[in-house]
């Protein structure tokens, strides 16, 4: 049996570690890159924070999709984007719908909405919470519903412009879960700037 030198030996040793952290340093390069996303077809660029997984989206109909740090030893939050139609109201009125308070009374005067101009385009911010009555499978599925307690949504519908559409970005989860990284999703949508041309 050969004797492999000893130089030769620490020469490995010592490469090893290297060779190990080139895909490590890599791959936080990727991460931080696919914290970059877009909407309107290009129109605009926003930048998901920090510590946020972009995954591949559960459904068919949302563009992008992200996996917020849960608070605690509680679930992630979801954090969706994607475009849809109808009126803001009208959709500011169907997400008052999935969710039931407690004592009985009217999610929407829980509820908080807030509109301001940001980027050229008209921003509505959505804030609700109460019990999520969650359909996995999507609204369109025909699935069933499940009720998830002391659940919080933030939500931003971003009016496009003409020709563009309106976009949603949907963060929701448990209540402290959305708590923990409520400053971070406005800090997003804030974030908005048109994409250079």
């Amino acid at each position: 049996m050969r004797c492999v030198p000893l130089t030769l030996v620490r020469l490995i040793v010592a490469i090893l570690p290297l060779v190990g952290a080139a895909p490590a340093v890599a791959q936080a390069v990727v991460a931080e890159d696919v914290r970059a996303f877009s909407i309107g077809g290009g129109s605009f660029l926003l930048e998901a924070p920090a510590g946020w997984k972009r995954v591949q989206p559960k459904s068919g109909i949302v563009e992008t999709e992200f996996s917020v740090p849960s608070a605690g030893d509680l679930p992630p939050g979801r954090m969706t984007v994607m475009g849809a139609g109808g009126s803001v109201q009208a959709n500011v009125e169907r997400w008052y719908g999935q969710f039931a308070q407690p004592d009985g009374s009217a999610t929407k005067d829980k509820a908080t909405t807030k509109a301001f101009k940001l980027a050229g385009s008209t921003v509505t911010m959505v804030d609700v919470s109460g019990t999520y009555k969650d359909m996995p499978g999507g609204p369109f599925a025909g699935g069933k519903t499940i009720e998830r307690p002391d659940y919080r949504m933030m939500a931003a519908i971003i009016e496009a412009g003409e020709n563009k559409g309106s976009f949603f970005l949907k963060f929701y989860g448990p209540a402290a879960t959305v708590a923990k990284e409520a400053d971070s999703f406005r800090k997003m949508v804030e974030g908005l700037v048109p994409a250079a041309k």
